[in-house]
């Protein structure tokens, strides 16, 4: 009769509340609680009666002990405190490729806002363009941001092509195919993906190391260009001369000629070439800012910049930003583009996520 019971519970939430999540750890019912009911529905689910329901409570992927053990720690008290993001900078190994991923301590700054690009008088020649492009990072708003790590240079292509193969390899009709083709260098960053490429590339490195890796949000990219919260206030990311810290073009006309990570100065958290080389997709789709403080956010807001879902952010400029692009360099300088737009000086890095 109790296994009827049981199981006439199980029928309901199936029909009821699919899939359910909670914000409370081992509640797996979703009624907002751990007790006793998460302990039948996570027993019912190991004994075969499908409940319909999230009985993984410690996220594992399985539905064993582990999850029964994590409840009953909840009614008695003894669920340790979760210790987040360890403060330390790693480094790993994917096929024979090292790379590091820098700690960034999280903390509240001011988004956005006006570059002080202007006080540089090389650029003052071109005030009225550095104001269009700067339209877009206003207003200023107070972001709020957890801690995470991120990667210490751009992806280069030894590892990309490492995981993504052949696919994304250009055809010869591909109108930058001679582009990608001078630049085909291992060593160098990857300079010529879209959007979506990079969120599989994310995707299968996360499936060889195990951990969870993801473009950055656009708040990630910028706190952490900016030196976090060892910021130095400084015009570019890690100082006030964009050709100290970057590959960027002095001259206007197009070059495509990119360099290998870290040949220029890092910022205030060792992360390099966060300005000029190779642009950066972040995850957002591309929103205007509001004024409205926000916590950890995922997009910018406001409505969207082109009115299309389509689009997404990008940041850091690259190897072609003229003195008069200048300001796109900047750790506020925002662009969009289509996330299945392909063409040089599109490259990316990543943050670890787990």
């Amino acid at each position: 009769m109790k296994r009827i019971y049981k199981q006439l519970i199980a029928l309901a939430a199936l029909l009821c509340m699919p899939l359910m999540a909670s914000a409370v750890t081992g509640d797996v019912t979703g009624d907002g609680a751990a007790d006793i009911d998460d302990v039948n529905m996570i027993i019912n689910q190991m004994l075969g009666f499908e409940t319909g329901l999230n009985c993984d409570a410690n996220g594992d992927g399985n539905v064993d002990v582990d999850d029964l053990n994590l409840v009953i720690n909840v009614l008695l008290g003894l669920v340790p405190e979760d210790p987040g993001v360890t403060p330390e900078d790693e480094t790993f190994t994917v096929a024979d490729v090292e790379f590091k991923v820098i700690y960034v301590e999280g903390g509240t700054f001011t988004m956005g806002g006006e570059s002080r690009i202007v006080e540089l008088e090389a650029y003052t020649p071109y005030l009225n363009a550095l104001n269009r492009s700067l339209e877009k990072s206003l207003p200023a708003h107070e972001v709020t941001l957890s801690s995470y790590k991120i990667m210490e240079t751009e992806v280069i292509q030894k590892l990309f092509y490492a995981l993504m193969g052949d696919e994304t390899v250009p055809s010869e009709d591909d109108y930058y195919y001679r582009s990608w083709k001078e630049n085909r260098n291992n060593a160098l960053p990857e300079q010529y993906c879209t959007w979506e490429q990079a969120v599989e590339f994310a995707s299968r490195l996360s499936a060889a190391t195990g951990r969870t890796f993801s473009l950055p949000t656009e708040a990630q990219w910028e706190f952490a260009a900016r030196g976090g919260n060892k910021s130095q206030d400084y015009i570019f990311p890690g100082g006030n001369n964009v050709y100290a810290v970057g590959d960027v073009h002095t001259a206007d006309y197009y070059l495509n000629e990119y360099s290998e990570p870290k040949q220029f100065k890092p910022n205030e958290l060792g992360i390099y070439d966060m300005a000029g080389n190779v642009s950066e997709w972040c995850l957002d789709e591309a929103h205007y800012y509001t004024a409205d403080p926000q916590t950890d956010p995922t997009m910018g807001g406001g409505y969207l910049i082109n009115s299309s879902e389509n689009t997404r952010i990008i940041r850091g400029g690259d190897v072609n930003c003229f003195p008069y692009s200048h300001a796109v360099c900047t750790p506020i300088g925002r662009s969009f583009f289509a996330k299945t737009v392909r063409q040089p000086g599109m490259g990316f890095r990543l943050v670890l996520v787990d």
